[in-house]
């Protein structure tokens, strides 16, 4: 806690990142069944909590005219949004802290999810021990991040390139599931196997799918309202707010579907406490992410901060084009392999005036396409150069500019 940014603009990016990183935390927690990790997502809510307050005192400070206050209320508009996520995030982990139960079938289906948890140890010998996070390069070799490391009974949670890791850690990550076989490689750990259904709630399975797509449409309902506020787009707005809606239809059906479950003679009613629980705090994530955009929609004026915050969080929100003859031309998303090459992960396509949210991997990119993508700023230039283009920063003004390559 002493160690809290002082000023405004990196106050909310470390409050962003510790929300999403509570979020991580808290489904790894359900899928491992970790107590420990739930019980950190609490620690994580008292530093999230000071920051809000500090950053609230801030803008009350700021607000010196009617024009300061309209500004400032954008400012506060999103924090009481990240602080709503980070309430979400410990929901869910109180799934596991007060054992209000899970149903096996569910663990099994996240490991489907589109970005996934996934932990392990550090071996005496293997490539990453003794080195420093950043010469790995873990987000760009295999689509995954490295959220949290539970070093003995310590938890690390704010976790920067300068850490050497070392023989005993645990390492949690978060990113594509298509990595971990990269990530165990590195590690020297023996091959992995998702846990598997054990087939005794089969009448859950599609209260569990509709679940298990919640979790992917409130991670990009958030992913898409940051980059709304980055790129003052209302198209993405305008999707965040279709996306929440759909969060709403789908927890009316889920309910249906665990109440059938319930009366059910063979289904043990008691896991069924933790997928209502979860698909609240799932909702409650989408209502967060509506809650930004709120601010393009009704064109209120947003302070200067927000968008340079949001950039130096440790994910950034970037939009790139497709240029023509480039890698991307013509290649679809899954041939491309983005997550695990740039770490970055496709929130949108944007094709002739269209958005395209959440796009298949057997989507084609054209010459024009725009992605919408989030991930590490170390994989800015490794994505742009695969749409055709060279990342060039500007000293000076601290714009990025994309130039054709060769040009």
């Amino acid at each position: 806690m002493e160690d809290r940014p002082r000023n405004l603009k990196a106050m909310l990016a470390a409050a962003k990142d510790a929300s999403e990183l509570m979020v991580d935390l808290a489904y790894a927690a359900l899928y491992f069944g970790d107590h420990d990790m739930a019980e950190e997502v609490g620690d994580l809510e008292e530093k999230l909590s000071g920051l809000v307050h500090d950053m609230r005192a801030i803008c009350v400070v700021a607000a010196r005219s009617p024009r300061d206050a309209d500004a400032m209320a954008s400012v506060l508009q999103v924090i009481g949004a990240i602080e709503r996520i980070g309430n979400a995030a410990v929901d869910i982990s109180r799934i596991v802290t007060r054992r209000l139960g899970i149903p096996r079938a569910l663990v099994a289906d996240l490991s489907s999810a589109e970005e996934v948890s996934h932990r392990v140890a550090v071996r005496e010998g293997s490539h990453i021990a003794h080195r420093p996070l950043s010469a790995l390069e873990l987000p760009t070799r295999a689509g995954m991040t490295v959220v949290a490391i539970r070093r003995g009974r310590d938890w690390i949670t704010d976790v920067t390139g300068e850490e050497v890791l070392m023989p005993g850690d645990v390492l949690f990550l978060q990113g594509a599931r298509e990595g971990i076989r990269v990530l165990r490689a590195l590690t020297n750990a023996p091959e992995w196997e998702p846990p598997q259904p054990d087939g005794t709630v089969t009448e859950l399975d599609r209260a569990i799918d509709i679940l298990v797509e919640m979790k992917n449409i409130s991670e990009v309902a958030v992913g898409l309202a940051y980059s709304a506020l980055v790129l003052r787009d209302r198209g993405l707005a305008s999707e965040v707010n279709h996306l929440e809606d759909r969060l709403d239809q789908m927890r009316e059906r889920l309910e249906a579907w665990v109440l059938r479950a319930a009366a059910g003679e063979q289904a043990d009613p008691s896991p069924l406490r933790g997928l209502l629980h979860l698909a609240r705090a799932a909702e409650e994530i989408g209502d967060a992410a509506q809650q930004m955009v709120w601010l393009i929609e009704k064109d209120e004026e947003l302070h200067p901060v927000l968008a340079l915050a949001l950039g130096d969080a440790d994910e950034v929100v970037v939009r790139v084009p497709v240029g023509p003859a480039s890698r991307a031309d013509g290649e679809s998303l899954g041939a491309l392999r983005l997550e695990t090459e740039t770490g970055f992960f496709v929130l949108a396509i944007r094709r002739g005036g269209r958005y395209f949210y959440r796009p298949r991997p057997d989507v084609v990119l054209r010459p024009g396409d725009e992605l919408i993508a989030t991930g590490p700023d170390e994989g800015h230039a490794l994505l742009t150069e695969r749409c055709g283009f060279t990342l060039v920063h500007d000293g000076e003004t601290g714009e990025d500019a994309l130039l054709p390559v060769g040009g």
